[in-house]
């Protein structure tokens, strides 16, 4: 008999059914402790428990998908004094542990740098990291390039 492997399949959230969001922001309230039993949890995001437990173990946020892995990020800075710095003080932050950085010589005021940084003991989510170092003053764009 041939077993079907799982597919998976990373989707942008506002393409998923409501449903999905509401069962993965169960799952949050409930890791968080803002809800303690799996009823409080769903009555409070509007869905019911038989709802939750069918979907409950095939959605997974992003972020979680990172847990413990190796993260790639690719920048666009300007080459100015202190930016490269600034990123590595927020990786730093996080608790992401940098294994590697290549930056590139500046061309046109601006210089690529990639970043691979351990994520297992991270203190937030990647995408709270990856929305945070795009804000940062001197960062052109920031994405995660592999993990």
């Amino acid at each position: 008999m041939v077993s079907k492997a799982p597919k998976y399949y990373i989707v942008e959230g506002q393409a998923l059914p409501d449903i999905f969001l509401k069962v993965a922001e169960a799952k949050r309230i409930l890791e968080t402790g803002d809800a303690l039993t799996v009823h409080e949890a769903t009555a409070q995001v509007g869905i019911s428990r038989s709802a939750f437990y069918k979907y409950k173990d095939a959605i997974r946020p992003f972020s979680d998908m990172m847990s413990g892995h190796i993260v790639t990020f690719q920048g666009l800075l300007r080459d100015e004094p202190g930016v490269l710095s600034s990123i590595l003080t927020l990786f730093a932050g996080y608790g992401a542990n940098v294994l590697t950085i290549n930056q590139n010589i500046p061309t046109d005021g601006c210089a690529a740098v990639t970043i691979a940084a351990a994520t297992s003991e991270m203190r937030g989510p990647v995408e709270g990291l990856l929305q945070e170092a795009s804000a940062l003053y001197g960062m052109v764009q920031m994405e995660i390039l592999a993990g």
